[in-house]
């Protein structure tokens, strides 16, 4: 009996991790079966998808662009910067613990491009620290259907560089691309909505085109102060002499 109990034992102790390997396996074919039908994810060292932002704040960002996931703003992104339109462009609304937001040629959030607003390719990718997602207009809660839906549809030109993970907008916004160096000059861009000195784009380059080094802004221009103009007076009049009369011995 002694015997039996002992075989029953060792029995379940070595046929313990072949069920268990059997019931994850049904597990592991679901997990495949979820990014099935995406398309390849880009090489992070393909130029065709590096983006460069030469800024004012001391170098050169490199954003990883991602066609698999938001192909349409990626090729705007493309597009605008082939046509120099990032260049010298201003960070206009910058959040502290937030977000740098730029791409508005009139600096002032309510500007874009010329080309036809982007639809919305909401996708997989957080809004985690260095993420770079399209900004579009906002809708208020309690829109009608066809206003969020418009919100929605607005990408353009303008967008932004995530500084701290804010999973809220995950699906709500366009991401299309991440920080891979350089976010050390992304955090020294200057705060405020807008901010009082703000920062900006110098160059935009796909790293494709095989771009120039990096070259810092030239040094502001000395202010030039007016001449002082001196003005002559004229010198104040003397007082007339007077005389005093002295007293005459009798």
């Amino acid at each position: 009996m002694r015997f039996f109990t002992l075989f029953i034992a060792l029995f379940a102790l070595l046929a313990g991790p072949a069920f268990a390997a059997k019931k994850q396996k049904p597990i592991e074919k679901a997990a495949v079966a979820t990014t099935a039908g995406r398309p390849p994810v880009p090489s992070a060292t393909d130029p065709e998808n590096l983006l460069y932002l030469d800024l004012s704040t001391g170098g050169r960002v490199v954003i990883w662009l991602r066609p698999d996931a938001a192909p349409k703003m990626v090729e705007r992104i493309k597009t605008l910067t082939r046509q120099h339109f990032y260049d010298g462009l201003l960070f206009h609304r910058v959040i502290e613990g937030f977000m740098a937001q730029t791409g508005d040629p009139k600096g002032d959030g309510t500007g874009g491009s010329k080309l036809p607003d982007v639809p919305a390719e909401f996708n997989f990718l957080p809004h985690v620290r260095g993420a770079v997602s399209a900004a579009r207009e906002g809708s208020a809660e309690g829109a009608r259907v066809e206003e969020v839906t418009k919100a929605e549809n607005s990408a353009n030109s303008q967008f932004f560089i995530v500084f701290n993970p804010t999973l809220k907008l995950d699906r709500k916004y366009t991401i299309f691309g991440r920080v891979i160096s350089g976010m050390n000059y992304v955090d020294t861009i200057a705060r405020g909505e807008p901010p009082l000195n703000p920062s900006r784009i110098l160059h935009a380059y796909i790293a494709a085109d095989s771009p120039p080094a990096y070259a810092p802004p030239p040094p502001p221009a000395p202010v030039a102060l007016p001449a002082a103009t001196i003005v002559p007076t004229k010198a104040a009049p003397k007082p007339p002499l007077v005389r005093k009369s002295g007293s005459r011995g009798g």
